[in-house]
């Protein structure tokens, strides 16, 4: 049955104590103490000691041993495997083995062997030696999905072929659905038989970028998650190969073709590219290395309370991995990229969440599982992980919030809630504004399709609603947000030093706690709303929700 009407708010009564009826809203936490327990978790995990807690490294197992022990603390339960509060996640690194493989393209029978700078072929996760030849398609943006009428692919016959296509997508497409089916499009070439995909820029490079050789990213590992099975995370089907080429080199892929490379791109510029074959063909030859590793997701639970709720879950999640250590950082220079932002600040407020519904004396309805995600800054790879091997039947966990990234710096009176209006989490994100005086503004940065890019999506992708949290452009956020992301992320630049505003990261901390406490205690679960496409492309056969056009 599908419910139109509001969630219903069951909140403890020390919660709905927070904030008597008519008072004010307040910039401050409503716990003092929070702020100080979101600190001193901050200052540990973020601690140059932990050298970055990379994926794999003693500095992140450092840093999971202590969540761990904060959960055993509250008294909640270990839903890791066997019975501990731990899931191992089997990585594997794979590198190449004497230079980036022997690329040969041939144009009417005379080959020409590239320079290094001029073509590399990623490492293979899946084999450690290949040898291929094969010839080339070009498939316009390489995409194909029914429900937005787009087939790259049709008329294109790529069986045993390479395909040639640009990066991105074209113009019209919502970024949230552009974002997503960017990174489906090895699987949708794999899907029609090709096996190797080379991605081109889709509009002309400027003089300096046309002569210049590959980017160092060419040359990076490739790391992914290989179960006891053989199964290689986000892939199924035979291994694709995946192949970087100069600007040069580009556009001597279209040599002797029906059109050069330049025609194509002004023909994209005013309507959708259409694919043909290519005249020239290539052939290649690698070899690649493997290093197996293991790092752990930390997973605990509390239980619900209400007997015919308490199999269902609700799942907080947050990512304790970061980049670890300055490969290149000279004498004297800071080296460690300590993420104390991203994302310290997450876990240490979903811990402190945690505390909260403990503190609380009153059960959830349904049940809580805290997942502490690692790999998440390699691709999203622990959560996607979970999410194929849950320690819990993934068909019971109905909804899930993701604590990553907030920028306590400066007093936020509004939140942003990536991807919350594609289901009835909408009124649940504002249902909980509304209790701490806080509003929900719509996406300020829709360009960076933030909703596809967190650990959330990996629990989207098995149709559960899900969504990620961040503190708003208002109140004088987005100058903020502006800086952090200019000058902060991702560099070493994200530690202690910072003007952290501890009250407000305790809360952004109340705030999940109270979202996610709706979610638990509510008499519906969250439902997709009819007709969304990531509802129907994920859930097909769920319930949906009528759709709301005054939903906030």
């Amino acid at each position: 049955m599908i419910h139109r009407r509001l969630v219903t708010l069951l909140l403890p009564i020390a919660l709905c104590a927070a904030i008597p009826a008519g008072a004010a809203p307040t910039n401050k936490a409503s716990d003092p103490a929070s702020a100080a327990r979101v600190q001193s978790h901050v200052e540990f995990l973020a601690d140059d000691l932990l050298e970055g807690r990379d994926t794999g490294s003693r500095g992140h197992e450092l840093a999971a041993l202590y969540v761990a022990s904060q959960f055993r603390a509250l008294g909640l339960k270990p839903a890791g495997e066997n019975g501990g509060w731990y899931q191992q996640v089997p990585f594997r690194r794979a590198t190449s083995v004497g230079g980036p493989g022997k690329i040969t393209i041939s144009v009417n029978g005379k080959p020409r062997v590239l320079a290094e700078n001029e073509g590399r072929v990623s490492p293979s996760l899946t084999e450690k030696s290949r040898k291929v030849s094969a010839g080339l398609v070009f498939v316009g943006y390489g995409l194909e999905d029914p429900a937005m009428r787009i087939n790259d692919y049709a008329g294109l016959d790529v069986r045993g072929k390479i395909v040639v296509l640009f990066r991105g997508s074209p113009r019209g497409l919502p970024t949230d659905i552009a974002s997503h089916l960017g990174v489906q499009k090895a699987a949708i070439a794999r899907r029609h038989g090709a096996i190797g995909i080379i991605e081109i820029p889709a509009k002309p490079p400027s003089k300096t970028d046309a002569a210049a050789p590959l980017g160092r990213w060419a040359n990076r590992p490739v790391i992914n998650w290989v179960d006891k099975q053989g199964r290689l995370g986000g892939e199924s089907g035979p291994p694709i190969a995946r192949i970087s080429v100069s600007n040069a080199v580009a556009a001597s892929l279209f040599d002797g073709s029906r059109m050069s490379l330049q025609k194509v791109r002004a023909a994209a510029a005013k309507s959708a590219p259409r694919g043909f074959a290519l005249r020239p063909a290539l052939s290649f030859e690698s070899q690649s290395d493997w290093t197996d590793f293991t790092s752990p997701e930390v997973v605990a639970m509390l239980p619900g309370a209400d007997p015919k709720l308490k199999d269902e879950f609700i799942v907080m999640m947050g990512h304790l991995d970061h980049l670890g250590i300055k490969a290149d950082a000279k004498p004297g220079e800071d080296r460690v990229y300590n993420g104390a932002l991203d994302n310290a600040a997450g876990v240490a407020t979903l811990i402190e969440a945690a505390r909260q519904f403990v503190d609380s004396k009153q059960a959830p309805r349904r049940s809580v599982l805290f997942l502490i995600n690692t790999g998440e800054e390699k691709g999203l790879l622990g959560a996607d992980y979970f999410a194929s091997h849950p320690t819990v039947p993934i068909g019971k966990i109905i909804g899930g919030v993701d604590l990553d990234m907030p920028v306590p710096l400066y007093e936020f009176t509004d939140v942003v809630a990536f991807g919350a209006d594609h289901s009835t989490l909408v009124k649940s994100v504002a249902a909980a504004g509304k209790q701490m005086g806080i509003t929900v503004s719509p996406d300020p940065m829709p360009q960076e399709s933030i909703f596809t890019r967190s650990d959330h999506y990996s629990f989207v992708e098995r149709g559960v609603p899900a969504i990620l949290l961040f503190t708003g452009y208002a109140n004088g956020g987005k100058p903020k947000w502006d800086e952090f992301f200019e000058k902060r992320y991702h560099s070493v630049r994200d530690d202690l030093n910072q003007n952290i505003l501890w009250e407000q990261a305790a809360r952004y901390a109340e705030f999940n706690y109270r979202l996610t406490r709706i979610l638990t205690d509510s008499d519906s679960r969250p439902m997709w709303y009819q007709g969304n496409y990531f509802g129907n492309l994920f859930a097909p056969a769920a319930h949906k929700a009528p759709a709301s056009r005054t939903a906030p």
